[in-house]
């Protein structure tokens, strides 16, 4: 399984957007996890320690984006879920988490 260490794109990680600075969840989906799919699927694990400073919507729009992008589907989402790690701190694991489950609702019919 290929681990992806955030620590290893930004020590500290940016915005949303791109046009809002560097290292922004916008270019770390595109440029990191994006490619990663591609190449081993969900099949991924993902380390959150070592960075410092997230953001919400760093992670909101590199985790949710992979979903509403259709990068990946509702089951890759849930695959991926299991697979993002933070022992420095677990609650950024759960929050990850929790993106990659609200994006999937947004994709389903008649959610709110």
């Amino acid at each position: 399984m290929k681990t992806i260490r955030v620590k290893d794109f930004a020590e500290f990680p940016g915005p949303r957007y791109k046009k809002l600075g560097p290292c922004s969840g916008e270019e770390f989906r595109e440029t990191v996890l994006k490619p990663a799919i591609i190449e081993a699927g969900a099949d991924i694990q993902i380390d959150l320690d070592g960075a410092f400073g997230y953001g919400s919507s760093f992670l909101e729009e590199a985790f949710g984006g992979l979903v509403r992008l259709h990068i990946i589907n509702a089951d890759q989402a849930r695959k991926l879920s299991a697979h993002i790690k933070s022992d420095e701190d677990p609650t950024l694991a759960e929050e990850v988490k929790s993106y990659l489950v609200d994006a999937v609702k947004g994709l389903e019919p008649n959610s709110p």
